[in-house]
């Protein structure tokens, strides 16, 4: 049997993102790999790798000798300057991929559309802006307008961003279309991660 591929993201938000924007795409784009079914069939293996430094995580898996492909949020200077460092790493290795992202972090790839068409409103937001803390902010104020967000306790406001963040990359990112997507990433940046991983999994990359 091939060995698989390992597809190593920050956290488990980011997998989940990954996996269901895929399958989304698949509908209109069938070149777009099921991460899912590869996921079952044991050709590729789903690693979320954040936490420590992340100038770990080029070599984190290194001595499993398997393909891999690494996907990083740029997040804010200085630490964009890290990450990028881990990107050269992975890159140096044969059979191996890593790629930052142009946005801050994932859900910046949403559309404000298929936010509100979940439930969370329409946000406005652009690529460098923390999404999942503005939804947070949003969905507070909300329910609570009597009490302003400024005076919540910092441990308050970040569980209340990591849930909206939770709620962004498994609820929000199934209203995603490839219409919705080629607005936010024109570039076709994501669309582009996913054929490296389709090539890297069939041993074309």
């Amino acid at each position: 049997m091939k060995r698989p591929l390992l597809i190593l993201l920050e956290g488990a938000n980011d997998l989940e993102f990954l996996v269901r924007i895929a399958s989304r795409l698949r509908n209109d784009q069938r070149f777009i790999p099921d991460l899912g079914e590869l996921q079952a069939a044991g050709h590729i293996i789903l690693v979320p790798v954040g936490g420590g430094d992340p100038a770990s995580w080029p070599n984190r898996l290194r001595g499993l000798r398997l393909r891999e492909f690494h996907l990083y949020d740029r997040e804010q200077q200085p630490e964009t300057d890290v990450r990028l460092q881990a990107v050269a790493q992975v890159n140096a290795r044969p059979g191996c991929h890593a790629a930052l992202t142009s946005k801050r972090c994932l859900e910046n790839y949403l559309h404000p559309l298929a936010i509100a068409a979940a439930g969370g409103s329409e946000l406005d937001f652009g690529d460098d802006d923390p999404v999942s803390l503005l939804l947070a902010r949003h969905r507070f104020e909300q329910t609570s307008p009597s009490v302003p967000w400024d005076g919540l306790a910092r441990r308050s406001q970040r569980r209340l961003s990591a849930q909206a963040k939770r709620w962004l990359n498994r609820v929000a990112v199934e209203q995603m279309t490839a219409e919705l997507l080629a607005e936010r990433d024109p570039v076709g940046e994501l669309l582009g991660w996913l054929q490296i991983i389709q090539e890297l999994v069939t041993g074309a990359g």
